[in-house]
């Protein structure tokens, strides 16, 4: 109360199993980093035990041995699509996505007492209120005008050019919060402290007892004439003689499984396999010659024989009988369990989007892009933009959840990194630099395989080149 905090009831049963409750709170809020209004358990995970002064801590889950072998699908759109397109789907996901996030935005210290916008413009003390972002412009005098939206009202945002926060890249459709004083003309609030919901501070993974491997490999584009056939069978060659040693028992492809029919345009001249079925059963074949022990899981990406709007299912039964019945498969995005590791798993389309939006991102670093999404905790929070996204009454983009490891491919890079305790992981390409590609001065990075121990956390790259 001291601290203007509570407990969640979890939070009060851990704390008052220590020796000194009241002391181990008092230190616990010292090292948390963002305070929310309810501390719960994963709160004191996070932050007090990754802490130096920490001590005992509350297991992350019940305490039991890791299951070899298993994979938990935790959410994917396959099965569960149920929009029709019209004008009732796209408020109801629009309302979805931006009570998602405010759920995510209310736990924030800062934002306690929020108040509905139509409200703040009619107080004349400090303000704080959550919005989805409509329009974002810059006026003739070189301040930035925000338009932000919730379910009562609209109103507008003012950071002055003199404001630190002008630097901040708002960009349309993400849900922000807002803390600033209603100007005395004009009616609109002027920001002092714009919030995102981000995702909280963590220590590096918990280690566990699992003993597995987990590889990511993306955008293999099978059909096309630059796949690049010789530097695959170096990577077989290797998981045949070397991945049971390496522990290697999973495998992750995040997307752009072939190369696809017309997605691009003259794409027929590239193109070594015409068919798209052909180019799944080549694949299909590839495939086959891994060892039989790795458990493969596959997602399709934009060049995918799947509808082209996110999120997207897995593949149908007119593709899927081409794969062995050991071949997992699954939709874009997915969140997925493995030996009590939690991935999200994105092809990454809406990295085009990004890097036109954001003032600094490439497409040589899309792990930045990645921090991007998971500091708006939204997969593709631009609308209207290069990504095709699909009104379901769930916004399944909304990163609810947050995972261990982060993976995406569509950019043809290589990387691995680390934002506030979340692996990050950008799965290569099997495909050559394309005409598209050299007109837009791109180099892709092929032939890398980025894995990921599931019992340490530790990463590393193998490289086929």
């Amino acid at each position: 109360m001291e601290e203007g905090v509570f407990l969640s009831p979890e939070a009060i049963d851990f704390v008052m199993g220590q020796s000194d409750p009241l002391s181990f709170v008092r230190k616990a809020v010292e090292v948390m980093p963002q305070m929310p209004l309810v501390i719960t358990i994963q709160d004191i995970r996070d932050a007090y035990c990754s802490s130096p002064v920490g001590g005992s801590c509350p297991p992350s889950s019940p305490t039991s041995p890791v299951r070899r072998g298993e994979v938990k699908v935790l959410k994917d759109i396959t099965g569960n699509s149920t929009c029709e397109g019209n004008i009732i789907d796209f408020a109801r996901y629009f309302n979805d996505r931006f009570q998602s996030i405010k759920r995510i935005l209310v736990r924030r210290r800062e934002l306690v007492g929020c108040v509905p916008i139509s409200k703040a413009m009619q107080l004349e003390r400090e303000v704080r209120c959550i919005g989805i972002v409509n329009d974002v412009r810059t006026t003739k005098n070189g301040h930035k005008m925000i338009e932000l939206e919730d379910e009562e009202g609209k109103g507008l945002v003012l950071i002055t050019k003199e404001s630190p926060l002008l630097d901040e890249q708002v960009i349309h459709d993400e849900v922000i919060g807002v803390v600033g004083k209603v100007a005395k003309k004009g009616g609109m609030i002027v920001a002092n402290e714009i919030i995102r919901p981000d995702i909280p501070i963590a220590g590096s993974m918990a280690p566990s007892d699992s003993s597995a491997q987990i590889a990511f490999l993306s955008d293999i584009h099978v059909g096309s004439i630059t796949f690049l056939r010789e530097k695959w069978g170096r990577w077989v060659k290797w998981a045949k003689t070397q991945a049971k040693k390496e522990g290697l028992e999973y495998i992750l492809i995040p997307g752009d499984c072939v190369d696809g029919i017309g997605v691009y345009p003259d794409q027929e001249e590239e193109l070594e396999i015409e068919d798209i079925f052909e180019q799944y059963r080549s694949l299909a074949e590839l495939l086959k010659e891994l060892p039989d022990h790795i458990q493969l899981i596959i997602q399709p990406g934009n060049h995918d024989a799947v509808r082209l709007a996110e999120p997207q299912p897995a593949f149908t039964d007119e593709i899927s009988h081409l794969f062995d019945s050991s071949v997992l498969l699954v939709g874009n995005p997915c969140y997925l369990e493995v030996e009590g590791r939690v991935i999200l798993s994105y092809h990454g389309k809406s990295m085009d989007d990004l890097v036109n939006a954001i003032q600094g991102l490439t497409y040589n670093h899309p792990l930045d892009a990645m921090r991007e999404m998971l500091r708006r905790r939204h997969l593709a929070p631009i609308y209207g933009g290069k990504t095709a996204i699909a009104p379901e009454k769930k916004d399944h983009l909304v990163i609810d959840q947050v995972p261990d490891i982060f993976v995406t491919g569509h950019v043809h890079s290589a990387g691995v990194s680390d934002y506030r305790g979340v692996r990050l992981i950008n799965a290569s390409t099997w495909q050559d630099q394309t005409s598209f590609q050299r007109m837009h001065n791109f180099v892709p990075d092929p032939a890398k395989v980025p894995m990921v121990h599931l019992g340490t956390g530790k990463c590393s790259i193998k490289d086929f080149n």
